[in-house]
């Protein structure tokens, strides 16, 4: 059985992208974890669909980790001057008392990724998609 729901090479909404392969990362948790997706369902997938699965899962395998006894995980995109930012939220412990593993998928794709601690308790890890256009070319 696969380890998400949709082929995310078939897969152009991001929101339905991350939903795929969180639900059954959520599912398989031993802990209870409420998701919030606060993603607007025509937000395109931004990279490469594997390899921003590939992001995601470890990205949100690191925050259930933080989280054995159950808690929240919120997950928001939105488009900004820089390209796309994803952000993961969840209510284990801080960025001080955490491992922050960054994926190779990030390197792969060109993502930055910003750690914080969220003011009400946890901490998030905010992704960076580059805008890809040609705009940022200068004319020979």
């Amino acid at each position: 059985m696969p380890d998400h729901w949709i082929d995310p090479s078939q897969c152009q909404s991001l929101a339905v992208l991350i939903e795929s392969v969180t639900a059954p990362l959520l599912i398989a948790h031993e802990a209870a974890i409420c998701l919030e997706l606060d993603i607007d369902t025509s937000l395109e997938v931004p990279a490469d669909s594997q390899q921003t699965v590939e992001l995601i899962r470890a990205l949100v395998n690191q925050s259930l980790q933080q989280m054995p006894q159950g808690g929240d995980l919120t997950i928001t995109a939105c488009q900004t001057a820089k390209g796309m930012e994803l952000e993961l939220a969840d209510t284990g412990c801080d960025i001080e008392n955490r491992q922050q593993r960054t994926p190779i998928a990030a390197a792969a794709l060109g993502v930055e990724l910003l750690w914080q601690n969220c003011p009400q308790g946890g901490a998030a890890v905010t992704m960076t998609f580059r805008r890809q256009s040609g705009t940022d070319r200068i004319a020979a």
